[in-house]
């Protein structure tokens, strides 16, 4: 039985490395989705805080929204892909981010 449970340690220890590739993957996926949707339908983003805002828009996701955003990049943004991006920019968590980073940016 301890074989049994020191191989499964083994197996699970191994998938970590996995995970975190196919998550750093799916993130990539999901800035180029996330920063083509600003510039696209959000017109009063500035030019220069599109790549900044991504960024808190994908550090505020979950991983069902990343997933989302991922196939959004395979399949094209659509009225889905928005209404994503728009509720991530409504949480107050997204909105701090925001705020600082406009404020560094000298922008406000």
């Amino acid at each position: 039985m301890r074989a049994i449970a020191a191989a499964l340690l083994l197996v699970l220890t191994a998938c970590a490395p996995v995970q975190q590739a196919v998550d750093t993957t799916a993130r990539q996926g999901a800035k180029g989705v996330v920063t083509e949707t600003l510039a696209t339908r959000f017109p009063q983003v500035p030019k220069e805080l599109i790549t900044p805002f991504t960024d808190c828009i994908i550090d505020n996701s979950s991983a069902l929204e990343i997933r989302d955003f991922a196939k959004a990049a395979v399949l094209g943004v659509d009225d889905q892909t928005v209404a994503t991006v728009r509720a991530v920019l409504a949480r107050p968590e997204t909105v701090q981010c925001l705020q600082t980073t406009a404020l560094r940016s000298g922008i406000i």
